[in-house]
């Protein structure tokens, strides 16, 4: 089940990302019939990738049921709220949707970096919660190959632009000297790093950081920047004139507090007094910043809702180069899957076969088969009886017609093989 920039509102991703870890633990603990599931969640999309124990055709309506109800005891959102903001992919459609998620080509910003980040961290999460499955961790490390080879082999990833770039693009029509900002950076995270590096590139010097979580001395001495501490935040806030909020707080960590009616010289070359000009741009999900303070006097907000409406979507459309790639990455990761989910089958004819030739060499050791001859040839039958069966085996589940070759082993030999608990379940994104 996928909820993102496209299905759902800004208000709505926002709510289902204050508890994205806990969905999935609570997937596996109310729906026995779940057996792994990843949740990917950002800045602009929810996802939860679940592995169902049940038949294709019912697949797809357990697991959103499952999701629907993991979400309404996680982020207290009943499933009547959700109503035509998520769409649901499974069975084949799964992966190429993740594959192409975590190669940008699903994002606001097409081809934007960071989402390979945020799939890989997501799979991290699933592994600490123990809520993986093999299968799923199959999909996801395909999904950062798939990535990868689109970065390698297409122009998407140089001409796409991060969130942050796209920001501080939008930013530029009311910054005239970038080197004159005094810029006060919220968070330290990955964001907070790709930021810093992006105000470094357009000419930034003068910047600060605080950390709620109180990790700014730490990130500051490592990329020679200013620390600011718990006691001089409002202080510096309302003497910069530029602010950027990216952290993970579930609640807001800029408000009126701290822009309105501060004084101090902020101890970094910023005048006294609070900044006739204030510009503040939140990137955080759920907002770091209160939206209040857009009615303070000489402030203006940008966030991620502005962004995304502003985004140039029409010149960063993902190159047909990148979407092959995707859809061909996508046809190997199930034509392997179907492979290996006819493996037992082919286990166990082979075995059958063997068995039948064992028996027969040790007949013809026990009659004197001098030089081992009737053994070589034995031998060599099987191996000729084996190959072409075993070749269409794999060939029929190429296109997902295992399960014929599994029905003429039982009625040709009268064996069976448990197929389904190798064979990879239906998966709903």
């Amino acid at each position: 089940m996928t909820a993102n920039h496209k299905t759902a509102s800004f208000e709505m991703l926002e709510r289902l990302s204050r508890t994205p870890d806990d969905v999935a633990p609570n997937l596996l603990r109310l729906a026995p019939c779940v057996q792994g599931a990843v949740v990917v969640s950002t800045c602009n999309r929810f996802e939860a990738y679940v592995e169902v124990d049940e038949p294709v055709t019912a697949a797809g309506a357990v697991g959103v049921e499952a999701v629907l109800e993991a979400i309404e005891q996680s982020a207290g959102i009943p499933a009547e709220e959700l109503d035509g903001a998520y769409a649901v992919h499974s069975g084949r459609r799964v992966a190429e949707h993740l594959f192409a998620v975590a190669s940008g080509l699903e994002s606001v910003v097409s081809g934007e970096g960071e989402i390979a980040g945020q799939v890989r961290r997501a799979l991290t999460t699933a592994r600490k919660h123990g809520t993986t499955s093999p299968e799923l961790e199959r999909l996801f490390q395909r999904a950062s190959q798939a990535q990868r080879k689109v970065k390698n082999v297409t122009a998407l990833g140089r001409a796409g632009r991060s969130l942050v770039r796209l920001a501080l693009e939008l930013a530029d029509s009311r910054i005239a000297d970038w080197s004159a900002e005094r810029v006060l950076l919220v968070g330290t995270g990955a964001y907070a790093a790709v930021t810093l590096a992006t105000l470094r590139e357009r000419g930034a010097t003068n910047i600060s950081v605080y950390s709620p979580s109180g990790r700014a001395e730490l990130f500051a001495k490592k990329h020679d920047i200013t620390a600011v501490s718990e006691a001089d935040y409002a202080r510096i806030a309302t003497a910069s004139s530029l602010l950027i909020t990216c952290t993970t707080a579930t609640e807001p960590v800029l408000g009126r507090a701290q822009l309105q009616g501060q004084t101090g010289d902020a101890s970094a070359g910023c005048p006294m007094g609070q900044q006739t000009s204030q510009l503040v741009i939140d990137l955080g999900m759920p907002r770091n910043v209160d939206p209040d303070i857009a009615s303070l006097e000489g402030v203006a907000l940008l966030d991620l809702e502005t962004i995304r409406l502003h985004a140039p979507l029409e010149e960063l459309q993902a190159t047909d180069a990148a979407r092959t790639v995707v859809r061909e990455a996508a046809d190997t990761f199930h034509v392997v899957g179907a492979q290996q989910s006819v493996t037992p089958s082919v286990v166990a004819f082979r075995t059958h076969i063997l068995s039948l030739m064992e028996a027969e060499i040790e007949r013809a050791r026990s009659r004197g088969d001098e030089g081992g001859k009737v053994e070589q040839a034995m031998r060599h039958l099987a191996g000729v009886l084996t190959h072409t069966p075993t070749t269409r085996a794999h060939e029929l589940a190429a296109q997902g017609r295992g399960d014929e070759f599994a029905a003429a082993l039982e009625t040709l030999y009268g064996i069976t093989a448990d197929v389904a608990a190798d064979a990879p379940a239906a998966e709903s994104a």
